[in-house]
């Protein structure tokens, strides 16, 4: 490989895994937060779930902004919208893709059966799939490439018009 792609491909690796990294630290501070509320101060915890998930996700936006890929040039709230879209698109897959798994996984006689001895919520192992592929497949590749960059929509929108006529 030429020395050029050699560096490419360590940076892409080192923003992934700082991503990694920014993101377990937002679960960190979810699963806290939720505890917290719930346990300690006694709120319901499903609000105690929501707001653990609302404290996580802007430390992970925060996080991702300044360190992991360092959007200094970006307007924040630009950032702000385009993140609360993708994480909206998040929070859909999982929820919706954590049922149906669980679901299917359950009308399979043979796969209940067979997890029914390791797992006594097969819906946890649905959870932990669909969580990895969402956060590998939807959410660092929409951070990466639209989220956490200057795009100028004004300007495409006007090519786009242009275009048409």
């Amino acid at each position: 490989m030429e020395r050029k792609q050699v560096s490419c491909w360590r940076r892409s690796v080192w923003v992934f895994f700082k991503a990694q990294v920014s993101a377990q630290l937002a679960s960190v501070v979810d699963f806290l937060v939720t505890i917290l509320l719930a346990t300690i101060f006694g709120i319901f915890y499903l609000y105690a779930t929501f707001t653990g998930s609302i404290v996580g996700g802007i430390v992970n936006c925060w996080v991702n902004y300044g360190w992991v890929f360092k959007a200094g040039e970006c307007k924040k709230t630009h950032v702000a919208v385009k993140y609360l879209v993708v994480w909206g698109g998040s929070i859909l897959l999982n929820t919706w893709g954590t049922f149906a798994l669980t679901e299917w996984l359950t009308d399979m006689k043979w796969v209940n059966g067979l997890l029914g001895h390791y797992v006594d919520n097969v819906f946890i192992l649905s959870k932990i799939i669909v969580a990895v592929l969402v956060a590998f497949v939807w959410n660092y590749q929409l951070q990466r490439v639209f989220v956490y960059r200057n795009h100028n929509f004004k300007s495409f929108l006007k090519q786009c018009l242009d275009n048409n006529r």
